[in-house]
């Protein structure tokens, strides 16, 4: 009895009602009590010849008078607490059952989703089960990682996610989570229960994935993978060339999975132009090697067949005869110049001052002044308006300048003037590995390399980055962007840095850097810029077309080149065309990045979550217990319909 007693407390202390104001009809029970205690009735004496027979028949029934009324009297009690607490509507619930709760889904359609599964890929059966398990009309916000659909029901989305394509882009998880915090409602007023669902399959680049403990408590994590891991990808291609008249076109490939070989085709448009197999080592790396003619223009592309995934299956490139970036040395001997801007990939011309023709200035992309010992007014004022055109300035001064034609030259380029002329010799010590002229140029930081000397120098007051610096840290090289300075004459008589290992690919990078010609392909997704050597007229517009996809790229138009710059688009990759109108100008490749080839994945049991899982269907399943609600107001009504059943036996039987 008292564990009945126990249980049924514990039941009514977890009740909750829907209408608990309703519960004051309760004190209503106080009417049918007064009225069964306080019956009004007069009585009238009867007198009687002989009762004595009569007494105990009288006194029986009192007594079952007594206990029929109490009978009733319990009934209508138990009919009006029954249907005032049916009003009242009680239900159980969960204690997070009845608080207001949002939902922030994030699907990774990263093109590693693009591993299949038995009929289809990875993305497309994820998004099918969350179609069919999902609640239909309840709204949530949903994203990608290029798209997003705030407040909406599943089904409003159908058909976007069954069209839904894959990404060139991977988010981290932070920005997923940062994204996902976005999309959720601030009203502190009404605080909600907010929990994000992440569907991925959680590659290792993917971030570490670390959760501080309130995202932990919110967030659960959908694991999907496909069955079988196997992926060959062509990640990357460059030129070699050789001695004769060939180029030999270098591709490499990785392989998940430990396999002998694969065919590779070689397209030029369309047609079929070389094809070989890839030879794979223990490391699961191939390199194979196609040789063509050196000047044959090529819209190439590599191809293979895979079961894995498709995106890193073709790989896109160009080929054509480069124009040569134009250089004119203004000043004394430039022979050591000649050597570096050979004739292959360089226009180099020489002048002295007195025979320079300023109207070759515009033409040109870089110009040297090799020490001139002072500048005229009118040369400083065409080098100001060659360098806003885009054109790149490099200045060696003289032993011994008119420092004020100098400064007029030099003071609009970050506020640069030479100053003070140092006699005494000095080493050149200090390289700065990451700026952009040495982009590429050095696998490692070199520190044994033998330091040139410079028997006298100026000190540099600037606001420009330092290339190169002396032991003591003064600049003997600065600038960026179009604009370079050294701090010393360059003469075999007060310098050997002619002789070092450092000139060739520091007047070679900041020649090339003048005209930045379209690299073999393009990475989607990156900053790129392309320079294209051609002049537009003033309303011309140049377009990047493929296909029926066509878009205007970010242009910048200077007097001899065009300056061409990518990042959101395009999207696909292919090789595409730069038009001036209906002309084509310039072919342009461009790839995805193959940072999602390889499929490594975060084992399962390091993912720390609220709810780790492979099912959509059973994380649903469990959210809805979690906000299920048991009503019990239909009980409280057949449990009057009881008590009125009672009262009915109470008065048909008892007398």
């Amino acid at each position: 009895m008292l564990n009945f007693l126990s249980i049924f407390g514990k039941l009514i202390r977890g009740m909750q009602f829907k209408y608990p104001e309703l519960l004051w009809g309760l004190f209503l029970l106080v009417i049918p009590i007064i009225i069964h205690l306080f019956q009004l009735r007069k009585f009238k004496k009867t007198p009687f010849t002989n009762v004595k027979l009569l007494q105990e028949v009288i006194s029986e029934s009192r007594k079952s008078s007594s206990i029929k009324k109490w009978l009733l009297l319990l009934s209508r009690l138990g009919i009006l607490a029954a249907l005032i607490l049916a009003f009242a509507q009680p239900f159980f619930a969960n204690k997070t059952a009845l608080v207001a709760k949002e939902t922030v889904i994030y699907i990774d359609n990263s093109f590693s989703m693009q591993a299949p599964t038995e009929n289809e890929t990875v993305l497309t059966s994820s998004i099918q089960e969350l179609l069919k398990t999902s609640p239909k009309n309840e709204k949530i916000s949903l994203f990608t990682n290029n798209k997003v659909f705030k407040n909406v029901a599943i089904k409003e989305i159908q058909n976007e996610l069954l069209s839904l394509e894959h990404s060139t882009s991977q988010l981290p998880l932070d920005a997923i989570l940062l994204k996902a915090r976005t999309l959720f409602s601030d009203n502190s007023n009404s605080p909600s229960i907010k929990n994000t669902i992440l569907i991925s399959d959680f590659q290792e680049n993917n971030n570490s994935i670390v959760l501080d403990s309130l995202q932990k408590n919110n967030t659960n994590f959908i694991v999907k993978r496909p069955s079988s891991i196997t992926n060959i990808s062509i990640d990357s291609l460059f030129l070699k060339e050789v001695k004769d008249e060939n180029i030999n076109i270098v591709a490499n490939l990785t392989s998940s999975t430990a396999i002998k070989s694969t065919p590779v085709s070689l397209y030029n448009k369309d047609k079929l132009i070389a094809k070989t197999a890839a030879v794979f080592n223990n490391n699961k790396k191939a390199s194979l090697t196609f040789t063509i003619p050196k000047n044959e223009t090529i819209d190439g592309k590599l191809h293979i067949i895979d079961n894995g995934l498709k995106y890193d299956n073709n790989l896109y490139f160009n080929l054509d005869i480069e124009p040569k970036i134009k250089v004119l040395a203004i000043g004394k001997n430039n022979s050591f110049l000649k050597r570096i801007y050979t004739k292959d990939k360089f226009s180099f011309k020489t002048y002295s001052l007195k025979n320079l023709n300023y109207s070759l200035l515009q033409k040109q992309n870089t110009i040297i002044l090799n020490e001139l010992p002072a500048i005229p007014n009118s040369l400083a004022t065409a080098l100001h308006s060659f360098t806003k055109e885009g054109g790149t300035l490099i200045i060696i001064p003289d032993v011994m300048i008119d420092a004020n034609s100098y400064k007029t030259l030099t003071t609009p380029y970050n506020n640069t003037s030479l100053q003070k002329n140092i006699n005494k010799e000095q080493k050149i010590a200090n390289i700065t590995f990451s700026h952009p002229l040495y982009t590429n140029v050095f696998e490692k930081k070199v520190t044994n390399f033998q330091n040139p000397i410079t028997k006298t120098n100026y000190t540099i007051n600037t606001n420009a980055p330092v290339v190169l610096s002396y032991q003591n840290n003064a600049a003997f090289l600065i600038g960026s962007k179009g604009f370079y300075l050294f701090s010393a004459s360059l003469s075999t008589e007060n310098s050997n840095f002619k002789n070092s290992p450092l000139i060739v690919p520091t007047f070679y990078s900041m020649a090339t850097q003048s005209l930045k010609l379209p690299q073999l392909y393009t990475q989607l997704g990156t900053n790129t810029t392309t320079d294209l050597n051609i002049s537009l007229g003033r309303d011309q517009i140049l377009t990047v077309k493929k296909g029926e996809y066509q878009f205007i790229p970010r242009q910048e138009s200077h007097a001899n080149k065009v300056s061409l710059s990518f990042f959101d688009n395009p999207t696909q990759d292919g090789i595409y065309q730069v038009n001036n109108k209906e002309k084509t100008i310039q072919n342009m490749s461009f790839n995805y990045t193959r940072s999602e080839s390889n499929l490594n994945y975060v084992p399962i049991e390091n993912l720390n979550a609220k709810s780790v899982g492979t099912s959509i269907e059973n994380l649903f399943t469990e959210m809805q217990k979690d906000n299920s609600i048991n009503a019990l107001w239909k009980w409280f009504i057949i449990l009057a319909l009881l008590f009125v059943f009672l009262e009915i036996i109470f008065q048909k039987f008892l007398k």
